[in-house]
């Protein structure tokens, strides 16, 4: 046996839910761009979780369903505001809050279809208040209940600011979340998938799939990418910046990929509402120098932009805190995380790898005092 470091090429299981075939990312067989350009985000997790794009009546029932269960229990809002003064990021209060929802579901551990899917819908819908919820309270304001005639895009906007958003911002956070949904085998999904293939619950599933996320290699790029241009601060710094750090050897956040050889395919979506937003916020020297560091590192280094250089500016112009950028992207990975646990308990095998071992040859034990 020999290993392949990061499991780079080694394909560990089927799927019928995304794929990314020749730089083109779909969902289901139906390319990004398409979904990007028309698809709400619930249209988006009904197809990955039916494995098809609903009718209206389906598609009514799930966002009926989604909406009756967007509140939290008690304990967990009680829980933020025993400890939300700490210096505690929002992505382990997230991660703790999801793992605490299973003590207040009955069915957490009941492992019928019926009964996972109703989990499903219960994840799906707090999620997005969770977020909210633990952002209002470590500033001292009061969770915000979500509202029955908004989708879950506009609700969480309006759950986190207090205010009904404008359709601009509706639209670029519907086509983030859409473009962040799933892909395929990810760092997060691979762990939910590892750790339900045990038959543990989907709350563990969610929670192990948050604390992969939370790295800065994998969802936490886009908050870093926002701490980059924030360090770097105008136009005329960026050469000397990114010189300095390809001397030290250091990465620049945003770009490269492992699957990804030609370019990410969801960047330019979120390339295009930067470029809006950050005009109409008053703020276009972000997209501008953006637009510069792309260049620079896609000229010198031939790495392209990925999905987290973009986003970043676009939630910084929706106003949204930058710690928040990675809770941000479990509201939306969680529909992926949600239908690869799903497919994973429909035709389980536990996910037992081998390992290549290159410690020490066979030893002899000696005891102790002849050591």
């Amino acid at each position: 046996m020999t290993a392949t470091r990061g499991l780079e090429g080694v394909v560990a299981s089927e799927t019928s839910i995304s794929s990314i075939i020749d730089d083109t990312l779909t969902y289901v067989g139906y390319n990004i761009d398409d979904l990007a350009d028309h698809a709400s985000f619930e249209e988006v997790i009904y197809l990955l979780w039916h494995l098809k794009l609903p009718n209206q009546q389906e598609l009514d029932e799930l966002k009926q369903q989604l909406i009756e269960n967007m509140e939290l229990p008690q304990g967990v809002i009680d829980a933020f505001k025993l400890y939300s003064l700490q210096n505690v990021h929002p992505m382990a209060a997230l991660r703790t809050a999801v793992s605490q929802l299973g003590l207040y579901d009955d069915e957490a551990d009941i492992m019928e279809k019926e009964a996972n899917y109703r989990k499903a819908i219960r994840l799906q819908a707090k999620i997005p208040t969770i977020v909210a919820a633990f952002a209002r309270i470590r500033k001292g304001l009061d969770p915000v209940s979500p509202r029955k005639d908004l989708g879950l895009a506009a609700n969480f906007l309006y759950m986190l600011k207090g205010k009904e958003p404008d359709d601009i911002e509706v639209e670029a956070f519907n086509k983030a979340l859409v473009l962040h949904a799933d892909h395929e085998l990810n760092a997060s999904t691979f762990t939910a998938r590892v750790c339900v293939a045990t038959l543990s619950d989907i709350y563990s599933g969610i929670t192990a799939a948050i604390g992969a996320l939370k790295g800065p290699l994998h969802g936490g790029a886009n908050e870093q990418v926002m701490k980059m241009l924030t360090e770097i601060g105008s136009a005329d710094r960026i050469e000397d910046y990114l010189h300095e750090k390809f001397r030290n050897k250091e990465k620049i956040m945003g770009f490269g990929h492992r699957v990804y050889r030609k370019g990410d395919p969801r960047a330019k979506h979120l390339k295009k509402m930067s470029e809006k937003l950050t005009k109409l916020t008053g703020q276009p020297y972000y997209y501008d120098m953006s637009v510069k560091i792309e260049q620079i590192v896609t000229s010198e280094k031939g790495i392209p932009a990925n999905v987290d250089f973009y986003s970043a500016s676009v939630y910084h112009s929706l106003g949204i805190d930058h710690d928040l950028f990675t809770p941000i992207f479990a509201v939306s990975r969680v529909s992926g995380w949600l239908a690869h646990i799903l497919e994973q308990y429909s035709n389980n095998r536990i996910i037992r790898p081998r390992a290549e071992y290159v410690g020490p040859g066979m030893q002899t034990y000696v005891k102790i005092e002849d050591r």
